[in-house]
């Protein structure tokens, strides 16, 4: 696995962030991401005010449509990927899963998203097995292609289908941050892959305090 900070990174008031992409076989690059220079003593980059990535709306993999106003009163998580990533999804998942036991009761405050990439493969049947297993509070969305689309350009969220070495295999470069909404809905910040499970619990308790 490779990463690299996106060439193109846009900044608001002199703050940035570039996203890291997971590239699951290879690198890629894409995405941008305006960031409010707030001072805040939150761990992971606060994007308070941020003008986009503001909701969702998207089947689950039981069928119901479901937007960020579902889960008004929790802190949300939303992290994009898809269930044959090798190495970056089920370690996201991994960790969260054990953010939310280190959280102790106030997990039940806590709503972790799981929006498939990849809807191609990623059936609701598929996601309502993959999904759970990492915690059965956690939930998977699951569009159309178009949807997908949709949902991702609004996050600013890239995504690429990359070719594999067999025919008709491949696999999916992707976004391998998560963006965490506070309880009354807003979009306040932006996790970078890899940076354990500490910084998380700080700031989602800060979030829930």
């Amino acid at each position: 696995m490779r990463y690299r900070i996106p060439q193109r990174a846009a900044a608001l008031v002199l703050a940035s962030l570039g996203l890291l992409l997971s590239a699951c076989d290879r690198q890629s690059e894409g995405g941008q991401m305006l960031l409010s220079p707030v001072q805040s003593s939150f761990k992971n980059t606060d994007v308070t005010g941020l003008e986009y990535a503001k909701d969702f709306s998207l089947p689950d993999f039981n069928g119901k449509t479901r937007t960020l106003a579902d889960f008004k009163g929790k802190a949300v998580v939303v992290f994009f990927g898809y269930t044959q990533c090798p190495d970056v999804c089920p370690t996201t998942m991994v960790e969260m899963a054990n953010v939310m036991k280190q959280l102790g009761p106030q997990a039940d405050k806590v709503q972790v998203i799981f929006v498939t990439v990849d809807p191609e493969r990623d059936t609701p049947e598929l996601l309502s097995k993959y999904v759970p297993a990492f915690d059965e509070r956690f939930i998977g969305l699951v569009g159309d292609k178009a949807a997908t689309e949709k949902v991702a350009k609004d996050f600013k969220v890239f995504f690429q289908k990359v070719p594999g070495k067999e025919p008709g295999s491949y696999t999916m470069d992707h976004t391998a941050g998560s963006y965490v909404f506070d309880p009354q809905g807003r979009i306040r910040l932006f996790i970078r892959h890899g940076q354990g499970t500490e910084p998380i619990v700080h700031d989602l308790k800060q979030l829930l305090s």
